[in-house]
């Protein structure tokens, strides 16, 4: 069976005779509970992954911000240990990373030597020299292995695969999943080790919806089909399902999730898209520093709303005839009820709750209306466990 092709994703897809195309792609250890006639997969971070199950996305939107849902994702653990670990991690990564806790993640940029950002992702200490970092998609361990030079480190795959469970019913099937050892006390950015189902499973309270969730960490000796089902059974009292990451596309936008290669890459710093937070400038010493201290500090990524279509990614962005940047993503938003996106400027602008004109790729034109990111939920309440309003699917 060939894959049918969807434009609007930006993976590439393939036949099923994957291994003549690209023997070192991954494939996904939980696969055959989800493969079906109308399954489309992309490629992600060197790993397969189900983006449709032409499934009704609307219905799964309002699962995951209802209830919950279960996705089986690309994201990649790449282990670094040795006793230079910490070392090296500092002089990688544009964070502070000395005196990092075991137990707690880190959200990390690495840049290039020209400041430009390489790859984000989340970085975790689970015990003394010994890390995981969760990388997006990129080549990010030939990277680690480029700059190792003088550092006494060992860079691996551990070939960790990735489940999320996402949404305001995540703590109570896992709090079933784990026998009430994980509960409402396990922190935001918070990580351990729990017993799912008679297996020990790394569990971090992230995500990459900006609902409430989880993320499990799955070794490569997992009882994969014992956990999936342990999973389901303990998910099904709550409503949860499986999907595939459609939804969870729609709710990174509204939460102004950055993709790395999409919203942001070498080209941009972290203070272009808005990530300035997560660069240390009085650190010793760290890739790209120099060019970051003498950057300009301010955001050129903003939010598009758009009541009449969805942005589409790539259109020009013009005010009074100029043009002033070009959207990176954009989706329907079922809880505003219209088509938004991000923009990136071509330089800094004050221009939050100004109009501006979109043209579409059949050069129609579209009115837009620029705000901050995220859409809605500033403070991440909703993320935090601090907001648990069920919003109305009305």
């Amino acid at each position: 069976m060939t894959n049918q092709i969807n434009k609007n994703f930006k993976q590439a897809y393939l036949t099923e005779n994957k291994d003549v195309i690209a023997r070192h792609i991954e494939d996904s250890p939980f696969i055959d509970f989800v493969n079906g006639d109308n399954i489309v997969r992309g490629i992600y971070a060197e790993r397969y992954f189900p983006i449709s199950l032409d499934e009704n996305i609307f219905e799964k939107y309002w699962l995951l911000r209802r209830k919950a849902l279960l996705f089986d994702v690309p994201e990649k653990p790449i282990e670094i240990t040795g006793e230079d670990s910490e070392k090296f991690l500092d002089y990688i990564f544009c964070r502070n990373l000395y005196g990092i806790k075991i137990g707690r993640g880190y959200y990390c940029l690495a840049c290039t030597p020209q400041g430009g950002i390489f790859m984000d992702g989340i970085l975790f200490k689970l015990e003394t020299n010994r890390y995981w970092y969760v990388q997006a998609d990129g080549q990010f361990e030939t990277w680690l292995l480029a700059n190792s030079n003088g550092f006494n480190v060992n860079i691996s795959n551990p070939h960790v695969w990735v489940l999320q469970i996402q949404g305001p019913a995540s703590t109570s099937v896992l709090k079933h999943a784990s026998n009430n050892s994980l509960d409402e006390g396990f922190g935001y950015y918070r990580s351990d080790f729990f017993d799912l189902g008679g297996q020990k499973i790394y569990v971090s309270r992230t995500g990459y919806t900006n609902e409430l969730g989880y993320e499990l960490y799955c070794p490569s000796d997992t009882n994969h089909k014992a956990l999936w089902d342990h999973l389901m059974k303990c998910g099904a009292p709550y409503g949860m399902e499986f999907s595939s990451t459609r939804a969870m596309t729609m709710r990174r936008v509204e939460g102004g999730i950055r993709e790395n290669l999409v919203d942001m890459d070498t080209s941009v710093n972290p203070y272009d898209v808005g990530l300035g937070q997560f660069v240390d400038l009085d650190k010793e010493n760290f890739i790209g520093k120099s060019p970051l201290i003498n950057a300009n500090k301010e955001n050129k990524l903003f939010g598009v709303i758009c009541k009449k279509t969805v942005p589409e990614v790539h259109a020009k962005i013009t005010k009074s005839g100029e043009e002033i940047g070009k959207i990176t993503s954009g989706v329907f938003s079922p809880t505003l009820k219209c088509g938004i996106g991000f923009l990136s400027l071509n330089s800094p602008l004050k221009i939050i709750g100004e109009e501006v004109q979109m043209i579409m790729s059949d050069e129609s034109i579209e009115n837009c209306e620029v705000v901050d990111l995220p859409f809605f939920d500033q403070e991440k309440k909703i993320a935090r466990g601090l907001d648990s309003t069920i919003p109305d699917v009305s």
